[in-house]
Protein backbone atom coordinates (compact mmCIF):
# COMPACT_ATOMS: atom_id res chain seq x y z
CA UNK A 1 0.00 0.00 0.00
CA UNK A 2 1.63 3.69 -0.84
CA UNK A 3 1.55 6.22 1.55
CA UNK A 4 -1.40 7.97 -0.61
CA UNK A 5 -3.40 5.30 -0.83
CA UNK A 6 -2.97 4.60 3.51
CA UNK A 7 -3.91 8.24 3.98
CA UNK A 8 -6.70 8.25 1.49
CA UNK A 9 -7.83 4.93 3.98
CA UNK A 10 -7.15 6.63 7.24
CA UNK A 11 -8.35 10.37 5.98
CA UNK A 12 -11.14 10.06 3.32
CA UNK A 13 -10.45 14.51 2.84
CA UNK A 14 -8.31 15.05 -0.52
CA UNK A 15 -4.97 15.47 0.97
CA UNK A 16 -3.92 18.89 1.15
CA UNK A 17 -0.69 20.32 3.01
CA UNK A 18 -1.76 23.62 5.42
CA UNK A 19 0.99 26.42 4.90
CA UNK A 20 0.06 28.86 7.24
CA UNK A 21 -3.68 28.69 8.42
CA UNK A 22 -5.11 29.44 5.75
CA UNK A 23 -8.26 26.42 6.59
CA UNK A 24 -9.03 28.67 9.78
CA UNK A 25 -9.67 31.56 7.16
CA UNK A 26 -11.73 29.31 4.59
CA UNK A 27 -13.78 27.65 7.67
CA UNK A 28 -14.35 31.12 9.25
CA UNK A 29 -15.13 32.98 6.01
CA UNK A 30 -17.98 29.74 5.92
CA UNK A 31 -19.33 29.86 8.93
CA UNK A 32 -19.73 34.08 8.52
CA UNK A 33 -21.22 33.57 5.33
CA UNK A 34 -18.27 35.59 3.70
CA UNK A 35 -17.23 34.93 -0.16
CA UNK A 36 -13.14 34.17 -0.18
CA UNK A 37 -10.29 35.21 -3.20
CA UNK A 38 -7.76 32.86 -3.39
CA UNK A 39 -4.55 34.91 -5.11
CA UNK A 40 -1.31 32.94 -5.87
CA UNK A 41 0.82 30.88 -9.20
CA UNK A 42 -0.33 28.45 -11.13
CA UNK A 43 0.14 25.06 -9.65
CA UNK A 44 0.78 25.95 -5.68
CA UNK A 45 -2.61 24.39 -4.75
CA UNK A 46 -5.64 26.96 -4.86
CA UNK A 47 -7.84 23.86 -6.61
CA UNK A 48 -7.05 21.42 -3.60
CA UNK A 49 -7.42 23.71 -0.95
CA UNK A 50 -11.02 24.30 -1.75
CA UNK A 51 -11.82 20.50 -2.50
CA UNK A 52 -10.00 19.82 0.94
CA UNK A 53 -12.15 22.42 2.48
CA UNK A 54 -15.00 21.68 0.36
CA UNK A 55 -15.06 18.45 2.14
CA UNK A 56 -13.86 19.03 5.46
CA UNK A 57 -17.06 21.67 6.01
CA UNK A 58 -19.15 18.69 4.28
CA UNK A 59 -20.73 20.53 1.59
CA UNK A 60 -21.19 19.91 -2.23
CA UNK A 61 -18.98 21.81 -4.37
CA UNK A 62 -19.52 23.29 -7.87
CA UNK A 63 -16.29 24.16 -9.69
CA UNK A 64 -16.19 26.67 -12.96
CA UNK A 65 -12.86 26.44 -14.90
CA UNK A 66 -13.06 30.32 -16.30
CA UNK A 67 -11.92 31.34 -19.85
CA UNK A 68 -12.17 33.73 -22.37
CA UNK A 69 -15.80 32.81 -23.74
CA UNK A 70 -17.13 32.84 -20.23
CA UNK A 71 -20.40 34.90 -19.71
CA UNK A 72 -22.63 35.97 -17.32
CA UNK A 73 -25.13 33.76 -18.45
CA UNK A 74 -23.16 30.52 -18.92
CA UNK A 75 -22.83 31.16 -14.97
CA UNK A 76 -26.30 32.08 -14.25
CA UNK A 77 -28.67 30.25 -16.60
CA UNK A 78 -30.53 30.66 -20.13
CA UNK A 79 -33.70 29.11 -21.86
CA UNK A 80 -33.22 26.59 -24.03
CA UNK A 81 -35.57 24.84 -26.66
CA UNK A 82 -36.42 21.15 -26.31
CA UNK A 83 -39.43 18.85 -27.02
CA UNK A 84 -41.92 21.78 -28.84
CA UNK A 85 -40.96 24.29 -25.60
CA UNK A 86 -38.54 26.74 -24.04
CA UNK A 87 -37.77 25.81 -20.60
CA UNK A 88 -34.85 28.01 -18.16
CA UNK A 89 -31.60 25.88 -17.22
CA UNK A 90 -29.71 26.83 -14.34
CA UNK A 91 -26.08 27.56 -15.23
CA UNK A 92 -23.46 26.59 -11.93
CA UNK A 93 -23.82 29.32 -10.03
CA UNK A 94 -27.72 29.22 -9.65
CA UNK A 95 -27.42 25.65 -9.08
CA UNK A 96 -25.09 26.51 -6.58
CA UNK A 97 -27.28 28.97 -4.99
CA UNK A 98 -30.06 26.53 -4.79
CA UNK A 99 -28.31 23.82 -3.49
CA UNK A 100 -26.33 25.84 -1.09
CA UNK A 101 -22.90 24.62 -2.51
CA UNK A 102 -19.65 26.16 -2.85
CA UNK A 103 -19.18 27.62 -6.19
CA UNK A 104 -15.43 27.87 -7.22
CA UNK A 105 -15.07 30.11 -9.81
CA UNK A 106 -11.06 29.23 -10.75
CA UNK A 107 -9.02 32.25 -12.15
CA UNK A 108 -11.97 34.29 -12.51
CA UNK A 109 -10.31 37.21 -14.65
CA UNK A 110 -9.90 35.07 -17.58
CA UNK A 111 -13.71 35.28 -17.86
CA UNK A 112 -15.49 38.15 -20.02
CA UNK A 113 -15.93 41.68 -17.73
CA UNK A 114 -19.48 41.07 -17.60
CA UNK A 115 -19.10 37.96 -15.57
CA UNK A 116 -17.96 39.01 -12.16
CA UNK A 117 -21.09 42.02 -12.31
CA UNK A 118 -23.67 39.38 -11.65
CA UNK A 119 -21.33 38.08 -8.81
CA UNK A 120 -21.73 41.50 -6.65
CA UNK A 121 -25.08 41.17 -5.42
CA UNK A 122 -24.09 37.05 -4.00
CA UNK A 123 -20.75 38.94 -2.31
CA UNK A 124 -22.24 41.45 -0.58
CA UNK A 125 -24.82 41.01 2.38
CA UNK A 126 -27.76 40.92 0.01
CA UNK A 127 -26.47 37.18 -0.92
CA UNK A 128 -28.76 36.94 -3.49
CA UNK A 129 -28.66 36.27 -7.40
CA UNK A 130 -31.31 37.70 -9.45
CA UNK A 131 -32.22 36.27 -12.63
CA UNK A 132 -33.54 38.98 -14.65
CA UNK A 133 -34.34 36.20 -17.10
CA UNK A 134 -37.08 34.50 -15.09
CA UNK A 135 -37.85 37.38 -12.67
CA UNK A 136 -36.39 35.15 -9.90
CA UNK A 137 -34.15 36.59 -7.14
CA UNK A 138 -32.49 33.42 -5.67
CA UNK A 139 -31.20 34.18 -1.94
CA UNK A 140 -28.31 32.22 -0.43
CA UNK A 141 -29.00 29.97 2.13
CA UNK A 142 -26.47 29.68 5.11
CA UNK A 143 -24.49 27.01 3.67
CA UNK A 144 -23.70 28.15 0.90
CA UNK A 145 -20.11 30.33 -0.45
CA UNK A 146 -18.69 31.85 -3.19
CA UNK A 147 -15.28 31.43 -3.58
CA UNK A 148 -12.74 32.69 -6.66
CA UNK A 149 -9.18 32.28 -7.67
CA UNK A 150 -6.71 34.12 -9.88
CA UNK A 151 -3.29 34.13 -10.53
CA UNK A 152 -1.54 37.57 -9.96
CA UNK A 153 1.14 37.13 -11.84
CA UNK A 154 -1.28 37.37 -14.87
CA UNK A 155 -2.91 40.76 -13.24
CA UNK A 156 -2.75 43.62 -16.21
CA UNK A 157 -4.82 46.43 -17.18
CA UNK A 158 -7.06 44.08 -19.52
CA UNK A 159 -6.86 41.24 -17.11
CA UNK A 160 -7.50 42.13 -13.03
CA UNK A 161 -10.33 42.15 -10.43
CA UNK A 162 -11.82 45.98 -9.98
CA UNK A 163 -12.01 47.15 -6.38
CA UNK A 164 -15.57 47.28 -5.97
CA UNK A 165 -15.14 43.74 -6.83
CA UNK A 166 -12.25 42.45 -5.02
CA UNK A 167 -13.15 44.34 -1.85
CA UNK A 168 -16.39 42.46 -1.08
CA UNK A 169 -14.52 39.32 -1.10
CA UNK A 170 -12.07 38.01 2.04
CA UNK A 171 -8.64 37.29 0.65
CA UNK A 172 -6.08 34.93 1.40
CA UNK A 173 -2.66 34.41 -0.62
CA UNK A 174 -1.23 31.50 -1.41
CA UNK A 175 2.40 31.02 -2.52
CA UNK A 176 4.51 27.68 -3.06
CA UNK A 177 4.91 26.12 0.00
CA UNK A 178 7.82 25.64 1.87
CA UNK A 179 10.61 23.17 1.37
CA UNK A 180 9.79 20.96 4.56
CA UNK A 181 5.91 20.94 3.31
CA UNK A 182 6.60 20.89 -0.15
CA UNK A 183 8.72 17.63 0.19
CA UNK A 184 5.78 16.22 2.29
CA UNK A 185 3.38 17.22 -0.63
CA UNK A 186 5.53 15.61 -3.25
CA UNK A 187 6.23 12.52 -1.45
CA UNK A 188 2.50 11.55 -0.40
CA UNK A 189 0.92 12.92 -4.07
CA UNK A 190 3.70 11.24 -6.02
CA UNK A 191 4.37 8.12 -4.21
CA UNK A 192 8.21 8.59 -3.95
CA UNK A 193 10.57 8.39 -0.95
CA UNK A 194 11.75 11.19 0.94
CA UNK A 195 15.16 11.78 -0.61
CA UNK A 196 13.90 11.43 -4.17
CA UNK A 197 10.92 14.11 -2.80
CA UNK A 198 14.14 16.61 -1.64
CA UNK A 199 15.77 16.38 -5.13
CA UNK A 200 12.74 17.63 -6.92
CA UNK A 201 12.07 20.06 -4.38
CA UNK A 202 15.34 21.29 -4.44
CA UNK A 203 15.18 21.53 -8.48
CA UNK A 204 12.13 23.73 -8.15
CA UNK A 205 13.94 25.89 -5.51
CA UNK A 206 16.79 26.27 -8.26
CA UNK A 207 14.61 26.73 -11.17
CA UNK A 208 12.27 29.76 -9.31
CA UNK A 209 15.59 31.60 -8.78
CA UNK A 210 16.06 31.53 -12.81
CA UNK A 211 15.49 35.08 -14.29
CA UNK A 212 17.55 34.86 -17.23
CA UNK A 213 15.05 33.01 -19.46
CA UNK A 214 12.38 35.00 -19.25
CA UNK A 215 9.76 31.57 -18.57
CA UNK A 216 5.94 33.25 -18.03
CA UNK A 217 5.56 30.23 -15.39
CA UNK A 218 8.04 28.27 -12.89
CA UNK A 219 8.31 24.83 -11.93
CA UNK A 220 4.92 25.04 -9.65
CA UNK A 221 4.46 22.34 -6.53
CA UNK A 222 1.91 20.21 -9.42
CA UNK A 223 5.03 19.94 -12.33
CA UNK A 224 6.78 18.41 -9.56
CA UNK A 225 3.72 16.30 -8.50
CA UNK A 226 3.82 15.16 -12.11
CA UNK A 227 7.30 14.32 -12.25
CA UNK A 228 7.24 12.20 -9.33
CA UNK A 229 4.38 10.05 -10.47
CA UNK A 230 6.34 9.27 -13.30
CA UNK A 231 9.22 8.43 -11.49
CA UNK A 232 7.01 6.46 -9.30
CA UNK A 233 6.01 4.35 -12.29
CA UNK A 234 9.16 3.47 -13.62
CA UNK A 235 10.70 6.24 -15.41
CA UNK A 236 14.48 7.66 -15.25
CA UNK A 237 14.03 11.06 -13.20
CA UNK A 238 15.39 12.67 -16.38
CA UNK A 239 12.94 11.73 -18.60
CA UNK A 240 9.75 12.09 -15.84
CA UNK A 241 11.75 16.12 -14.90
CA UNK A 242 12.16 17.20 -18.72
CA UNK A 243 8.61 15.50 -19.52
CA UNK A 244 7.06 16.57 -16.48
CA UNK A 245 8.71 19.90 -15.58
CA UNK A 246 11.13 21.45 -18.81
CA UNK A 247 9.06 20.71 -21.57
CA UNK A 248 5.65 22.07 -19.65
CA UNK A 249 7.93 25.46 -19.00
CA UNK A 250 8.91 26.58 -22.16
CA UNK A 251 9.09 25.55 -26.09
CA UNK A 252 11.91 27.05 -26.92
CA UNK A 253 14.95 24.31 -27.71
CA UNK A 254 17.79 26.58 -26.25
CA UNK A 255 15.64 27.37 -23.13
CA UNK A 256 14.60 23.57 -22.15
CA UNK A 257 18.78 22.63 -22.27
CA UNK A 258 19.42 25.32 -20.11
CA UNK A 259 16.49 23.98 -18.04
CA UNK A 260 18.65 20.45 -18.22
CA UNK A 261 21.54 21.78 -17.38
CA UNK A 262 19.98 22.51 -14.29
CA UNK A 263 18.10 19.15 -14.01
CA UNK A 264 21.44 17.39 -14.29
CA UNK A 265 23.00 19.56 -11.78
CA UNK A 266 20.71 18.49 -8.95
CA UNK A 267 19.22 14.69 -10.19
CA UNK A 268 23.11 13.61 -11.33
CA UNK A 269 23.79 12.67 -14.97
CA UNK A 270 21.94 9.05 -15.00
CA UNK A 271 18.73 8.28 -16.22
Amino acid sequence: MTVTELHARVNPLPYYAEQAGECEVFSQAWGAQLPLLIKGPTGCGKTRFVEHMAARLGRPLITVSCHDDLGAADLVGRFLIGQGETVWSDGPLARAVRTGAICYLDEVVEARKDTTVVLHPLADDRRCLPIERTGEQLVAPPGFMLVMSYNPGYQNLLKGLKPSTRQRFVAIDLGYPPADTERHIVMNEGCIDAAQAAQLVALAQALRRLTEHDLEETASTRLLVSAARLMAGGLAPLRACRGAIVNALTDDPGTAEALMEVVRAILGDEG
